[in-house]
């Protein structure tokens, strides 16, 4: 069974002297010498590194005391989870899984063995609590897969102990700079014997392409857009991104990562249905019918979770006199029992070719976006004409909904509008970095409105579950009265969202300036 543990640390050059003393930094009153530990690790990427460009590490190791299969994902920088499998001749299933977002239909192959010989020091404090792991590592690299030869260097590594303060290696390091030791180039040893050892042919085009600077008619990067297409690509990425990163943390129930990655898949719809005189719809529509799919079976849990705490928070808040029958239990079945349900069936979707299929999909898009005439236009002008469009649509179906009575209809309606708000929001967030203040004002403006038509919609979906709990109480012979007072107090809530949007609409119109 797998096991996570956040690894802290930060890496140093060496120049082969050994590790200075650290007695004199603040905190440490005693450094151990653990001895020198023999490790023996074989990295495994796909043949064209996809783990290595996303900063991920795979490993079999022996020797030390953790010895077994490592999986490193990033967190930011200096920072990891590495997540522990028992020693085996192949790749664990559930690390497999946990990185097949990148790997897909894809083989992993060893690329690079590593092997150091690891001088330990423990720093601890006057209480002896160990502060950090401080060590000198010789390393040797093999190229197995995909370079050549082999490369040699020593390095510093200082690991934070578990439940230490990321501070406390900012003295650290104090103290080793007025030594001269200087912290690495490479943010780890794979990426360094992967550079040392890369084919000799693949280091001269990288030392070219280092200075020379970008290749003539390459497209922009992510980071510097100029035109229109440029614009809403840069976005495009991002969530493409965003989606493959989250699919690890998905798997491992992570919190918020469910709603994160189906936040991603509707940017992304909505990018392409904002801006479909940028993107060819041809393209893009199929794509985004596969990101509606992958959204729902997002949602499915998603929704659940916040419905469960909506209605567990509401039955909370009640006076002990109001709450009649096993009103608690009941909810937790029902929450139980869904979440099963839905988790069985997303990791299913993770797993499933059309899922990767789609993966797939955006990555050939990004790769060969269907670019129309109007990409090459000026990003000002062709992102706040489709931002305007949005807003237009916005504003017709507030009205429409408003002028409905009170109930299912005018529900309906609200609902539709707070899919249009949140279209509005991401159009202008596509064009906030072409068209400055008015468009970020304009995406603030349509957060709040999704936010107070989205608590409408929750307490339309609550009132749905408490119905259908309160016939399922009546036919067990429960008391239904419970459920009747939480439905009445959601009504209320929905009833002050209504009352409360004119005014709310009409201050995001006075603000109105794309």
């Amino acid at each position: 069974m797998a096991e996570t543990k956040r690894e802290i640390e930060r890496k140093y050059e060496s120049d082969e002297s050994g590790l200075p003393d650290l007695t004199g930094v603040a905190g440490v009153a005693t450094v151990l010498d653990k001895g020198v530990t023999e490790l023996d690790a074989t990295y495994y990427d796909t043949s064209d590194l996809r783990l290595a460009a996303a900063s991920i590490t795979l490993r079999r190791r022996t020797g030390g005391s953790d010895a077994g299969w490592h999986l490193k994902l990033p967190v930011e920088a200096g920072v990891r989870d590495e997540i522990r499998s028992p020693l085996s001749d192949t790749v664990p299933e559930e690390l497999g899984r946990l990185v097949r977002s990148r790997v897909r239909e894809g083989q992993l192959v060893p690329v690079v063995r590593l092997r150091s010989s690891r001088d330990v020091r423990e720093l601890v404090d006057g209480k002896g609590r160990p502060l950090a792991e401080a060590s000198v590592d010789a390393v040797r690299a093999d190229r197995l897969f995909g370079g050549e030869g082999s490369a040699q260097w020593t390095e510093i590594e200082v690991e934070l102990a578990d439940g230490g303060h990321p501070a406390f290696l900012d003295k650290v390091e104090k103290r080793l700079r007025k030594a001269g030791v200087r912290p690495s180039t490479s943010p780890s040893k794979l990426a360094r014997a992967l550079t040392e050892t890369a084919s000799k042919k693949k280091r001269a085009k990288k030392k070219a392409s280092a200075a020379g600077g970008k290749p003539a008619g390459e497209a922009p990067a992510a980071g510097d857009p100029v035109t229109a297409g440029d614009h809403v690509l840069v976005y495009v990425r991002a969530q493409r991104d965003a989606i493959v990163a989250l699919d690890p943390a998905v798997r491992q129930e992570a919190p918020d990562s469910v709603h994160d990655m189906r936040v991603a898949t509707r940017r992304l719809r909505s990018t392409f249905r904002s801006f479909r005189k940028v993107l060819d719809p041809d393209v893009t529509d199929p794509i985004a019918d596969e990101l509606k799919w992958l959204a729902g079976e997002l949602g499915a849990g998603r929704d659940q979770e916040v419905l469960d705490e909506r209605l567990t928070a509401g039955l909370d808040d009640l006076p002990s006199a109001l709450v009649s029958g096993p009103v608690g239990a009941r909810l937790l079945a029902w929450a139980q029992a869904q979440h099963r349900g839905s988790r069985h069936r997303l990791l299913g979707v993770l797993d499933s070719p059309r899922y990767l299929t789609l993966l797939d999909a955006l990555d050939a898009l990004v790769a060969d976006p269907p670019l129309l005439e109007a990409a090459a236009g000026k990003p000002a002008k062709v992102l706040a004409k489709a931002v305007r469009k949005d807003f237009r649509k916005v504003s017709a179906l507030i009205r429409q909904a408003l002028e409905q009575p009170a109930g299912h209809t005018r529900d309906v309606g609200l609902h539709e509008a707070r899919k249009k708000t949140k279209r509005t929001r991401y159009a202008a967030e596509t064009a906030t970095p072409a068209i400055g203040g008015s468009a970020k004002a304009l995406a603030k403006s349509m957060k709040s409105l999704q936010s107070l038509l989205g608590d409408h919609q929750d307490s339309v979906m609550a009132r749905q579950i408490l119905r259908e709990l309160s016939a399922v109480a009546h036919a067990a012979g429960e008391s239904a009265f419970t459920y009747g007072v939480l439905y009445g107090r959601e009504q209320g809530r929905a009833e002050q969202a209504e009352k409360a949007l004119p005014h709310v609409w009409e201050r995001v119109c006075e603000h109105v300036d794309v």
